[in-house]
């Protein structure tokens, strides 16, 4: 149960200035993109008004989370707090009340929350040692469970009641009030958090590959043919592999890319969807999308942790075929 505490506090350690530093320095460009988008949805609500003749306001999620409070720490730069920033403290500090409680009292036959946790460390353990091989999953372990529980919880938490639907806004000529500034808002539905979750495996993906592989050995694994092809074959194939690796090199290089789009365009439509069938067809028809989205929200979780565990196994399970190979021999001297 030590696991479960070293990886659910990694949320508050790992989570916090990473969401920080991607809100206020890694992405400026992608901070003016959305602004500007923002913007121009805000123009055309304006400009063409949901109902027409009734004047209302039309029913869109930002893309960019509003600010809650923002907090001056020198004359050029201002620490941001969103309600996105909000609902990811909320769901991290869960996560780590939850793992203190389930190892209050640690029993040898488990029960209660003790055991949901257990299985919960159990079935993550068991799905990634069929990816990364047990001794790349004991060493990356605390990560990939993390981020999997993290997302999880983030998704759901994005749709429970309240969330988006409480804050500030303003009222049309029809006296229909639009929530435009809520106080809490799906944290994975704001881009800062999921390429600070992307920007994050990026980061851990370098020093697993050169932990594993070296320096010269990352650049071997992607320009170097390795296999046991003889004579102009084996050189037609060293060409070809140093070739390609330049491919494989910007195909490493978009992965974070590729992480952030794919798990905010999902989290961020989805809540669009529930919003918009809201307030065209009330409650019961927003309520079959609920409960896709409550899948949608347990499929990403699990499509970004599955992503990132193939990356790393990629450039790093060799080592436990290697390894493997190693104690055989030994076996059979």
């Amino acid at each position: 149960m030590r696991t479960l505490k070293s990886m659910l506090a990694a949320v508050a350690l790992l989570a916090l200035p990473l969401f920080g530093l991607a809100a206020e320095a890694a992405a400026p460009a992608v901070q003016d993109t959305l602004h500007a988008a923002t913007n121009a949805v805000g123009e055309a609500a304006a400009a063409h008004p949901e109902g027409g003749e009734h004047g209302k306001v039309a029913h869109t999620l930002p893309l960019a989370a509003p600010v809650i409070k923002s907090i001056q720490i020198t004359d050029g730069f201002a620490f941001k707090i969103t309600n996105s920033m909000l609902v990811m403290a909320l769901v991290a500090l869960g996560l780590i009340v939850f793992a203190q409680l389930a190892t209050k009292n640690v029993q040898l036959v488990p029960k209660g929350l003790q055991n949901f946790a257990e299985w919960v460390v159990e079935s993550l353990s068991d799905f990634l040692a069929g990816i990364l091989g047990p001794k790349l999953t004991k060493q990356t372990f605390w990560f990939f469970a993390t981020v999997f529980l993290f997302i999880l919880s983030a998704n759901w938490f994005g749709l429970l009641p309240g969330v988006g639907t409480f804050g500030w806004g303003e009222t049309d000529s029809a006296g229909h009030l639009h929530i435009t500034h809520p106080v809490l808002r799906g944290a994975n539905a704001d881009m800062n958090m999921t390429l600070a979750l992307a920007l994050g495996f990026f980061m851990m993906w370098i020093i697993w590959s050169i932990q594993h592989n070296g320096v010269g050995g990352v650049f071997s694994h992607i320009f170097v043919y390795h296999g046991e092809a003889q004579g102009g074959m084996r050189m037609m194939l060293f060409v070809m592999f140093f070739l390609v690796g330049f491919l494989e090199v910007i195909s490493i290089m978009i992965r974070p890319v590729t992480l952030n789009f794919r798990l905010f365009g999902n989290v961020y439509a989805g809540e669009t969807l529930l919003e918009t069938m809201l307030h065209k067809g009330g409650f019961l028809a927003a309520l079959p999308f609920y409960f896709l989205e409550l899948m949608v929200g347990a499929i990403q979780a699990l499509v970004f942790t599955l992503l990132t565990a193939v990356f790393t196994a990629l450039m790093c399970r060799h080592d436990d075929a290697h390894e493997a190979a190693g104690e055989k021999e030994a076996a059979h001297r």
